[in-house]
This record gives structure tokens, C-alpha cells and sequence, in this order.
């Protein structure tokens, strides 16, 4: 690679959002660059449920998932459960690592360049953006247009002043995965005191398990707080190490800084709670690729709103409704009244 490479796409982050934003730029007639300097396959604590849209917008890129699949979803707190089936066809239960080499082996297909090197800084200009490269100063790429897709904490959105202090209590979230045969098709989301457990199928014997809450502690002592949950684990071995994501809440003062557009968490993210995060990420990374190759970049923001408005406002007023034990009864008791309303919502999200 020279001192700088041009490219009408320079991608920041090379997630599954920003590999499935090089690829739809690459169908769209662009030329994608990635810039990811972790080697693939790469980890991240997240609750591996793909729903239905998801899985539909996966398939669209030609990327096809294994995993396990499920059929809806189980809200649970203690002797109270509720539960919505999907109408449109299932999510699948992905093991990160197994997305993301997904995701590589389709960017490889496509041909698209891939520089294992991370953004240092970056500099615009009326015709497009200089992004020096780390680990050495005089190394730089240039593209038309980049798109940041460098995750919950991104370095972009600190470097272009984008950061805005989130609000309300801070969440974080640990997962770990154990071999012991998924017990239901649905993903359940048990509620407790300090938060929420979601267990999703991954494969035929093995389930991954994320906690959420405000508190901190060690996975032991937050998974006292879930004893159903606990007890059906059993002695059932861990498969995989604890891996911890946080604060969750992500606040942007834009999703583009002239020529730089932010996709994914990279552009904010309200919480894990409905299970969107990627979905809206996969629709966002379209809503860019299209923005940009229309040459309108300016509509890009709008755009990224409207594909994300319906998940962030349930997400956020479940949030505020289940702070509380009285509000989590209220939650699950309109839910039992009106199981269609429920189902509603859930499919609401699901295709999104």
C-alpha cells in the first residue's frame, strides 16, 4: 500500500456494520476501504439475537448465518412470564465470531481492501477527507466520504466533538456463553432488581447469557440476582470467557460532521433492552451507502433518525417503566391483559 490510497469510501470500523456498509456501498457502484486494525474473527459482549429483519438484511448481502434459531421472544419475572411469536419468520442466535467471519469471508468475495491499521486523525477538504493512519504518521488514506462505524465508544465522534454526556443511570452488560441445550426456541429476558438476563440458542447445546443492569459486580454475584435462571443453568460448564460492554447509553450531536457520517453505535445507541442494536445498524449503514451515492450526503442524519425512532422510543420508555419493581409488574400485567399488543410490538421491532 502507498502513502495514500483513494477510495470513494474510507469505512472506520470493521464490525459487522461496517463490513455491511462496504458492502452495500460496493453494490451501489462505490469503492469501499476499510480501515480495522483487530484481526478477524473479532469478539464483542453483545446478546447474539439477529432478528427477523436482520436476518432478512443479512441475506440480502448475500451473507448467510448459522447459529440457532428462534421463534419470538419471553419476557419473565419470577412465577410471571409473557410471550410474543414472531409472524414473519425467525431470528437466528449467532455467536459473534461466527457474524463477523460471516461478514469477512463476504467482504473477501467482494474483493473489498481491508488495511489492518486504525484512524489516528483525519482532515477534510471540499473534496473529500485525509485519514492519517495509526502507527505511522505519514501513512494516510483519502476518501470522498467516510463512514464511522467504530462502535459504542467511537474514537470518530470524540475526534469530530460529536460526544454529548449521556443522561439517567448509567448501564453496563456482561455475557458469557455455556454448553447446555437451549430449553426453549425463544429468547427469554428475565427482570430482576438490578436489571436484565438475556439468554439466546446459539447452537443445538449452547446458550449465550448477557446481564444488563446498573450495578457492577462479578458475573457470579449479578447472576444471584436471576435464581430461576441460575438454577436452570446448573452445573452447565462455561464456553467462553465473561466479556463486558458499557456505559451502554451513547449520545451524538449529529450523525455527520460534513464529509464523516457516523453509522451504527457509533452515532448513539439507547440500550440493549428490545434487542435492535444491529438491525438498526444494518438499516442505517443503508440509509448512508444510498445518501452517499445519491450525492446527498446532508439527508443522511434524517434518514439515520427515522430507521432508529420506533426501536429508541420503545427502548426508552421501557427503560423508564421497569426502573422499578412496581413498574416491571405493571409492564408484565398490560402485557398478560393484552397479549396482542404485545405481540405487536415485538413483531413491530422484529421486521423492521
Amino acid at each position: 500500500m502507498g502513502p495514500e490510497v483513494d477510495a470513494d469510501l474510507v469505512v472506520i470500523g470493521g464490525g459487522p456494520v461496517g463490513l455491511a456498509t462496504a458492502l452495500l456501498a460496493e453494490r451501489a457502484g462505490l469503492v469501499p476501504l476499510v480501515l480495522e486494525p483487530r484481526p478477524a474473527p473479532i469478539d464483542k459482549a453483545c446478546g447474539e439475537g439477529l432478528m427477523p429483519g436482520a436476518v432478512a438484511a443479512l441475506s440480502r448481502l448475500g451473507v448467510q448465518v448459522g447459529g440457532h434459531l428462534f421463534t419470538g421472544i419471553r419476557y419473565a419475572e419470577a412465577h410471571r412470564s409473557v410471550e410474543a411469536r414472531f409472524r414473519g419468520g425467525p431470528g437466528r442466535g449467532v455467536r459473534r465470531t461466527a457474524l463477523h467471519a460471516a461478514l469477512t469471508a463476504a467482504v473477501e468475495r467482494a474483493g473489498i481492501e481491508v488495511v489492518p491499521r486504525g484512524m489516528a486523525t483525519l482532515d477534510q477538504d471540499a473534496a473529500g477527507v485525509r485519514v492519517a493512519l495509526q502507527g505511522s504518521p505519514a501513512a494516510a488514506v483519502r476518501g470522498r466520504f467516510v463512514v464511522a462505524a467504530d462502535g459504542l465508544h467511537s474514537p470518530t465522534r470524540r475526534l469530530l466533538d460529536l460526544d454529548v454526556p449521556p443522561r439517567g443511570p448509567r448501564r453496563f452488560g456482561l455475557r458469557r456463553h455455556f454448553r447446555v441445550a437451549p430449553w426453549t426456541g425463544l429468547v427469554e429476558v428475565h427482570w430482576s432488581a438490578v436489571g436484565e438476563a438475556y439468554v439466546t440458542p446459539v447452537a443445538d447445546d449452547e446458550v449465550g447469557v448477557a446481564l444488563l443492569g446498573s450495578g457492577r459486580g462479578s458475573w457470579p454475584e449479578r447472576l444471584q440476582a436471576f435464581p430461576g435462571l441460575r438454577e436452570r443453568l446448573g452445573s452447565a460448564e462455561p464456553a467462553s470467557t465473561v466479556l463486558g460492554a458499557g456505559p451502554l447509553r451513547q449520545r451524538a450531536r449529529s450523525r455527520r460532521a460534513g464529509r464523516v457520517l457516523l453509522v451504527g453505535d457509533a452515532g448513539g445507541y439507547v440500550d440493549a433492552l428490545t434487542g435492535e442494536g444491529l438491525a438498526v445498524g444494518l438499516a442505517q449503514a443503508g440509509a448512508a451507502v444510498t445518501a452517499l451515492a445519491e450525492g446527498r450526503p446532508q439527508d443522511y442524519p434524517h434518514a439515520a433518525t427515522r430507521v432508529g425512532r420506533r426501536s429508541g422510543v420503545l427502548t426508552s420508555g421501557l427503560l423508564v417503566a421497569t426502573r422499578t419493581a412496581p413498574g416491571r409488574r405493571a409492564v408484565l400485567a398490560t402485557a398478560h391483559r393484552q397479549p396482542w399488543l404485545f405481540t405487536r410490538a415485538v413483531n413491530a421491532l422484529a421486521h423492521d
